[in-house]
């Protein structure tokens, strides 16, 4: 899959894996992220590894993340999306979304799925709505696995 890099005014949108600051995005995950607090280094990087990322930036500063678990054929996971509290409420948000719903190599997919906390409005905008029949979903979950 070729690399994407996107300009807007000040800020770049790459999916060039090299360019993201494994440190700032495990330093955000770890400590401010609700949905994976605590996470391990290690489990950052294994997770971007096997994952198809987006990191947004200014200038060099990693400034949001999003990343991606699919098989590019039938199903995506959007995951770890974020954006840093100083550069919120400047459309970056809107920009990464319509970035990644539009990418040709994700088109045409049976399912995309996600869990959010408190943006459902933004993902809304891009076509996300409740599940239709949640009697169908099943999980194993460990809300815990990164304070042990």
């Amino acid at each position: 899959m070729k690399k994407l890099s996107l300009q807007k005014n000040e800020f770049c949108i790459s999916t060039d894996k090299s360019k993201l600051d494994i440190d700032a995005i495990h330093d955000f995950l770890s400590t401010k992220a609700y949905w994976c607090l605590n996470i391990p280094k290690e489990k950052v990087e294994i997770s971007i590894e096997n994952s198809f990322c987006f990191g947004l930036y200014e200038k060099n500063k990693q400034i949001g993340f999003a990343r991606i678990i699919t098989d590019y054929s039938t199903i995506a996971y959007l995951g770890d999306v974020y954006i840093l509290e100083e550069y919120r409420g400047k459309g970056l948000s809107k920009w990464l979304m319509e970035t990644i719903m539009n990418l040709p190599e994700l088109q045409g997919l049976r399912r995309w799925i996600l869990l959010t906390g408190d943006a459902h409005e933004l993902y809304k905008k891009y076509g996300w709505t409740d599940l239709t029949d949640s009697s169908n979903w099943m999980e194993l979950y460990n809300k815990n696995v990164y304070s042990n």
